[in-house]
C-alpha cells in the first residue's frame, strides 16, 4: 500500500495511578527526521520508543508528545547508610577510649547522626512503566498509520489519473511527429519549385534536407524512454511500500525526457503538447512528494 507523509495518530490510557497520552503527527521530509516531547521521567525510555516507532515510519518529519499526569501521592522511602553508621560508631568508640568516657550509644542516638537515614523517592517500576508506555504508543503509531494510509491511497489513485493523461499526450505527440516531417517536406518542396520554376527539382536534395530536419527533431527515443518511466512509475504504484524516493527519480528522468522533446519541437502543436505534458510532470512530481 501506498501511504502519506502527513499523517496523525493518538491514544490515551487513564487508569487509578495515572493519565498517559501519545500524540504523533507528521509533515514531509526527505528522510525519518523523529522528535520526541515527554516528561523528564520516560528519558530512559526513549531509544526502546524510537526503535518501536521505525517500525512503523520510514520517511517524515515526525513530532512525537507525551503527556503525564500521576495520580498517586509521592512515594517515598527511608534509606539506611549502614557503611555512615559504621563510620560514625568507629569514631564514637575512638573518642571513648581517647577520653576516657562512656560509649553510650544507642540505636536511635545513631539514626539521628546526619545522613545515616535520609528520604528517598522510591524507584519506579521500569518493567511496569515500559509496559504503559509501550502500549499506548503503539495504539498511536496505529492509528497515525491508518491516516497515512487512507491518504496514500488517495495520492495513489490522483497519480494513477495523471499517468494516463500523459501516457494520451505521449501518444498525441508520436502520432504527430511524422506529419510534422511530412509538412517540412512539402514546404521545402513548395519553396524550391517557387525558386526553380519549371526547372527540375533535385528529389535526392530535397530526401538529404528532409533526413538532416529529422534528426534534429526526432523524439522517437524519447518517447518510448518516457512511456517506460510512466509504466515503471505505475508498476512502483501499485507494488505499494516505501516508494517515494523511488518514484522522485523516476519523475527527474521523465522530466529530462520531456525537456528534449520541447526543445526539439518544431511545430506549434507539438510545443503546446510538450509543455501540457511538462506541467502534468511537475504536479506528479509535487504529489510524490507526500509520498513515504
Amino acid at each position: 500500500m501506498i501511504k502519506s507523509m502527513t499523517g496523525f495518530g493518538r491514544s490515551e490510557l487513564v487508569t487509578e495511578e495515572c493519565k498517559l497520552s501519545v500524540e504523533i503527527k507528521a509533515v514531509n521530509h526527505r528522510y525519518l527526521d523523529l522528535s520526541i516531547k515527554m516528561p523528564k521521567k520516560f528519558n530512559y525510555f526513549e531509544a526502546a520508543m524510537r526503535n518501536l516507532l521505525k517500525e512503523y515510519i520510514q520517511r517524515g518529519k515526525v513530532d512525537v508528545f507525551i503527556t503525564y499526569e500521576d495520580y498517586t501521592k509521592e512515594k517515598l522511602c527511608l534509606k539506611y547508610n549502614s557503611a555512615l553508621a559504621a563510620e560514625y560508631m568507629k569514631n564514637f568508640e575512638q573518642m571513648a577510649e581517647q577520653f576516657g568516657l562512656e560509649n553510650d550509644v544507642t540505636a536511635s542516638v545513631l539514626a539521628r547522626c546526619p545522613e545515616v537515614l535520609t528520604m528517598e523517592q522510591a524507584l519506579e517500576d521500569e518493567e511496569h512503566t515500559w509496559e504503559l508506555l509501550e502500549g499506548v504508543l503503539k495504539k498511536a503509531a496505529e492509528g497515525f498509520v491508518q491516516t497515512r494510509v487512507a491518504e496514500g491511497g488517495h495520492l495513489k489513485q490522483d497519480l494513477l489519473g495523471k499517468l494516463e493523461y500523459m501516457v494520451s499526450i505521449v501518444d498525441y505527440i508520436e502520432e504527430r511527429s511524422p506529419r510534422v516531417l511530412e509538412d517540412y517536406r512539402n514546404r521545402l518542396l513548395d519553396k524550391v519549385r517557387d525558386m526553380l520554376g519549371s526547372a527540375s527539382v533535385d528529389e535526392a536534395r530535397i530526401l538529404t534536407e528532409v533526413t538532416i530536419f529529422a534528426d534534429k527533431v526526432c523524439v522517437d527515443e524519447e518517447t518510448v524512454r518516457l512511456k517506460s518511466h510512466i509504466e515503471s512509475m505505475k508498476r512502483e504504484l501499485l507494488s505499494g511500500g516505501s516508494v517515494g524516493r523511488k518514484l522522485d527519480f523516476i519523475a527527474q528522468e521523465m522530466n529530462r525526457e520531456s525537456n528534449t522533446i520541447l526543445s526539439k519541437a518544431n511545430d506549434l502543436e507539438l510545443s503546446d503538447h510538450a509543455i501540457i505534458l511538462k506541467t502534468e510532470i511537475e504536479k506528479v512530481r509535487e504529489q510524490i512528494q507526500n509520498i513515504e
